[in-house]
This record gives structure tokens, sequence and C-alpha cells, in this order.
């Protein structure tokens, strides 16, 4: 690590004038920009530290919609009873992430923000080629070891993977993030690679993520957070899934189901044609596993990580049944 100045910020206006500056980076539980910094990735020449701003840690469901802070804590936000009952994926997408110790630091803002722990990004001692560190650099990954990488959204400049999980979550029911002079779609918020893949989120210089916004719906009622990895904890997953499911009346046909794709793709993943898929059709083992296999549409693997391809439908399909009660 570097010498660098440091500035607390006791309003959100202060944030945004000190974010403007180039080399400033925001810190709030601090849990990721510590990482990159002892790893030489993140070297700002000033922290500004918004941790102190009143306000900011709020909880709240309504009716009609959950209201988050961005400084309310992982944890927090994973045991409250409400959000438990009317997001349940998103409490255990919370849940499931990290360890205890680091929920109990993380803020909301800053899981959102996280960058991939594809290694040859994070250690810039031994590959010098990264595009996202590097623009123009070269992608060290491709042609490497890439079992943890990703299958969807990826282009010739990068194939790392989104590491996230609440992020999954909030795209699957439709969050929108508070930016303070704009709202933006958490599934907009994120960027696929391209040909620019340092650019990971739409957020510009000089703008703070207040909180998010959460639309209540049925669907987000009766939902649930798979996630499989190679071990049981504090691990990033090889595929996940956060599904809601609406039946009509009958208990049969699918209404509103909503499903969104983790570990397997650059950025949080909305699975659109498998959701297409399913609305209007009887829930049988038949349907799911048809509708299940769109989730892999586009798909290209890069040597190691094939195996995705495969795993990601039979992830779609275990939730399905789940909350269909197939399982």
């Amino acid at each position: 690590m570097r010498d660098f100045s440091y500035t607390r910020a006791t309003t959100i206006e202060d944030a945004r004038q000190a974010a403007l500056q180039a080399g400033s980076a925001i810190l709030a539980g601090g849990t990721t920009l510590l990482d990159l910094a002892k790893c030489g990735v993140n070297e700002p020449d000033e922290l500004i530290d918004i941790s102190h701003i009143r306000g900011l840690d709020g909880i709240s469901v309504g009716e009609s919609e959950a209201s988050i802070g961005a400084l309310a804590k992982m944890s927090a936000v994973a045991d409250h009873p409400l959000i438990l009952k009317v997001y349940p994926a998103v409490a255990q997408s919370l849940s499931l992430a990290a360890s205890q110790q680091l929920r109990n630091m993380a803020t909301i803002g800053g899981n959102l923000l996280q960058r991939t722990r594809c290694p040859y990004f994070r250690d810039p001692a031994t590959f010098s080629a990264c595009n996202k560190r590097e623009p123009g650099s070269g992608c060290s990954a491709l042609g490497g070891v890439t079992r943890n990488h990703a299958v969807l959204g990826t282009s010739e400049s990068c194939i790392a993977t989104y590491p996230g999980d609440l992020a999954v979550a909030l795209v699957a029911f439709d969050a929108v993030v508070d930016l303070g002079s704009r709202s933006v779609p958490v599934e907009e918020f994120f960027l696929e690679p391209g040909d620019r893949p340092e650019r990971e989120t739409v957020i510009a210089p000089g703008e703070v993520i207040i909180g998010i916004s959460i639309p209540a719906s049925a669907a987000a009622r009766n939902s649930t957070y798979l996630k499989v990895r190679d071990r049981q904890s504090y691990e990033f997953a090889a595929a996940s899934v956060a599904v809601g499911l609406e039946l009509e009346a009958d208990g049969r046909i699918v209404k509103d189901v909503r499903i969104a794709l983790g570990g397997v793709a650059t950025k949080p993943w909305r699975a659109r044609a498998v959701e297409q898929a399913l609305v209007g059709k009887a829930l049988t083992e038949e349907v799911i596993l048809s509708a299940a296999r769109l989730s892999m549409e586009g798909a290209v693997a890069h040597g190691g990580n094939h195996y995705k391809i495969e795993l990601a439908p039979r992830v779609v399909a275990r939730a399905l049944r789940t909350l269909g009660g197939l399982a």
C-alpha cells in the first residue's frame, strides 16, 4: 500500500464533491477496498470515509417496496424479519455470502461494487496483462486456468465473473439503485465488458450509492436463492440462481416468474428466455427442464469452465422444483 490522504465525509454532498477528484475511493465497510489495496490493484490517493454519514443505514419494508440504505450491514439486512418474510431470496443471498464476520462489517453499497475475484486481475505482480486493470494490455485469463470464469456476457477483452450474490437477487426482482441525482435499475447498473472491461458499472465520478429499493411482488415473497460451490461456506458460486415464482389460483400454471443467474456471467444475469418459456405453462418436470436449458443461450466456454454450461440449468431446475413443490 502507498500513502494516501483521508477525508471523513459528514454529508452526502461532501462525499460527492470529494469523489469528483481523480484517484479518490469511497470507504464504507472497507472489506473489498482493503483486499484490493493489499494486492496492489487499487491504490487510491484519497480515501473518502462515508461510514459516519447519518441516515444511510436504514431498512424499511412497506406494502409496495423495501428500501435499504447503502450503509446497512449485510448481516442486518439478512436477519431483518420482514426481508426474510417478503424477500426471502434477498436474505438468503446475503446469508450465503462471505463469513459472519465479514457480513457484520460489509455494507450493502460496498457489496454491489465488489470487484471480480479473477486471480489474473488480482495479481498484478505476476500477470501484467489485464484489461480491467490496464485497458489495452490483454487478458491473461484467456488460455489460462478458467474454471471459475464466466460463460455469459464475455468478450475478447474479458471473461471475469461478477462475484456477488446479493446483486443476483436484486436483478431478479427489478431492484433500483438510488444514486441521489438519478435512479438506475440494478440490471442496467452493471455493464458487460465489451471492449471496455475497466467500466463495470454506470456509476460516474461524484456519484455515491445512497440505497436500493426492491418492488414488492408475489414472486419475491415466494422466492429462493440457490448457490452451488466447491465448499459449503466462504466460497464464491460456481453457479447460483435467484428464483421467484407466482402460480395461478389452480396452483399449477405459472403466472409470474423471476430468474437471475450468478457465478456464470460477467454481471448479474437475468434469464428472461427461461421466464418467457415458463409463463402460462403448467409447472411440470418436462417444462422445467426444457425452460432451464434456455438459461445458457449464448454461453461460450473457455477451457476449464465448460462444466458451468451443464451445471447452471440444473441449478435453475432445482430451484424451480423447490418453489413449485416438485422437489
